[in-house]
């Protein structure tokens, strides 16, 4: 039998890691996944490699927020979110550290093999995509671990970031390792991707508002006010659809591919929540709705565009 001592320290990795966030990491590397598939250039280890990589940045960007919130006690007693692993006792701050560490390394070396299988010897496009990793690798742990200054994710600029690194870059940059050219047409969804995955994370900040304030996290929810970032989180849902609809009418798209608008519903039942309660729990949940909803964007589109 496994020591328990073992246990607690798997469940505490896992809690950290926290896995739920994973669909959104994986779904603009399916959106562009399955651009490239329409384009006729899809490649199966690219896939496989990018997804293996976006997941590692994402647990990086995890592990890095629960150690930042904990470093700088934006992680109180009142806190409405899941309980973080480093504030609550659970790993210490070396342990955490090494554990970034560790996975900012596999981050790399996936980051790297994927380069090689998508490009081969083209040294030029290996090296902007080089820079390009290295971009997303500091933006993962400067969210909440400033480097020298105050965290972007403090001063209202996370939103910023996560529109271009879970839309527009995730997205174009998965389509470009595919098809190896840019077209204009694949912004518009994954514009739309970017909007809906900043959705979910002013869900977040609603959600801790309260809290962030209190601690001197000023998320850009927190410096527009409650009512206004309700507003604002209509205003990208709103604009993720009608982007959506101009690609799906230009394209032309399969009448299978406009199932992608079907999220239209949770994301809205989610952004009406929003009006009614503050209750942590249920926010919680309309979080996860918001997040599970944009992956479903990204798979009904692509299975709309790739097998009809």
């Amino acid at each position: 039998m496994e020591p328990l001592a073992t246990q607690r320290q798997r469940q505490a990795w896992l809690l950290a890691a926290r896995p739920r966030t994973l669909p959104l990491a994986c779904a603009s590397i399916l959106l562009g996944s399955g651009l490239a598939a329409t384009a006729q250039a899809f490649n199966p280890a690219v896939l496989l490699l990018a997804l293996l990589t976006a997941i590692a940045l994402q647990v990086l960007s995890n592990l890095a927020n629960d150690y930042g919130d904990a470093a700088s006690g934006a992680d109180d007693a009142q806190r409405i979110g899941p309980v973080r692993a480093v504030s609550s006792g659970l790993l210490s701050p070396q342990a955490m550290r090494k554990g970034m560490v560790i996975t900012a390394l596999a981050a790399t070396l996936l980051g790297l093999l994927l380069l090689v299988t998508a490009f081969g010897n083209q040294w030029g496009e290996i090296l902007t995509f080089v820079l390009l990793g290295a971009a997303s690798l500091l933006a993962a742990v400067t969210y909440t671990v400033g480097l020298g200054g105050t965290p972007y994710g403090y001063r209202g600029l996370g939103d910023v970031a996560v529109f271009i690194f879970f839309g527009l870059l995730g997205v174009i940059g998965t389509y470009y390792l595919h098809v190896q050219q840019l077209s204009w047409l694949p912004f518009l969804p994954a514009a739309a991707c970017g909007l809906l995955a900043t959705a979910v994370l002013n869900v977040n900040n609603v959600r801790d508002i309260e809290s962030d304030a209190r601690n001197g996290k000023s998320t850009l929810a927190v410096r527009l006010g409650r009512a206004n970032a309700i507003r604002y989180h209509w205003a990208l849902l709103g604009m993720a659809l009608l982007l959506t609809l101009i690609y799906l009418l230009v394209l032309p798209v399969p009448l299978a591919g406009w199932s992608c608008l079907l999220v239209a519903k949770p994301v809205t039942d989610a952004a009406r929540t929003l009006h009614r309660t503050r209750d942590g729990e249920t926010l919680t949940s309309m979080l996860k709705k918001t997040a599970i909803s944009t992956l479903l964007y990204s798979v009904l589109l692509s299975i709309g565009l790739v097998f009809f």
